[in-house]
């Protein structure tokens, strides 16, 4: 019995430090679900996606990066305002802002404002916080308990996706009103 607590544990643990939300959970509680886990993780994955994207609308140097950025920001603002009700439901606590992690990799780009550099970094940025969200939705799918949670998980996914192609290799591909990527 110790040892499957032990290993509930360590999972939740890669969980949180995967995407920087360790610092600001503290250790996982033994009683966290997996569940819940993702929902808090999720949760500050949008957070860090909504200021990062706020950052480009000012900070980016190409029109096509600008563009990602309001639509990352749109969409994420609108997914996390679901995933924190869904959470209030059920008594997740969530936190206020970016793990410490997130807004260091932000702040990091600070010394590239306005240059193509920004962007390329950006781009990079973006394109690898995607795949590990998509990383944790999948694996929400497959393995999560709470149906209103995967639910969720199911309805971010293809945005998720979406915004994955168009950060995809440090390569912006926004899209173009006939949703056709423009380069």
């Amino acid at each position: 019995m110790r040892f499957t607590h032990t290993c509930a544990t360590a999972a939740a643990a890669v969980v949180l430090a995967l995407t920087g939300t360790a610092t600001a959970f503290g250790a996982a509680s033994p009683a966290a679900s997996a569940d819940a886990v993702f929902l808090q993780t999720i949760h500050q994955a949008n957070l860090a996606e909504i200021a990062a994207g706020k950052d480009a609308g000012t900070h980016a140097n190409s029109a096509c990066v600008k563009q990602v950025a309001a639509i990352i920001v749109r969409d994420h603002t609108a997914l996390d305002a679901k995933g924190a009700a869904l959470a209030k439901t059920k008594g997740i606590a969530m936190a206020k802002e970016p793990s410490a992690a997130q807004q260091q990799q932000l702040k990091a780009l600070k010394p590239k404002n306005g240059t193509a550099a920004y962007d390329t970094a950006w781009l990079k940025d973006q394109s690898a916080g995607h795949q590990q969200a998509l990383a944790l939705i999948d694996k929400e799918l497959s393995s999560g308990k709470d149906s209103q949670i995967q639910a969720a998980a199911k309805e971010a996914r293809p945005i998720v996706a979406a915004h994955l192609k168009m950060v995809e290799g440090g390569v912006c591909h926004a899209p173009t009103e006939s949703g056709s990527p423009q380069r």
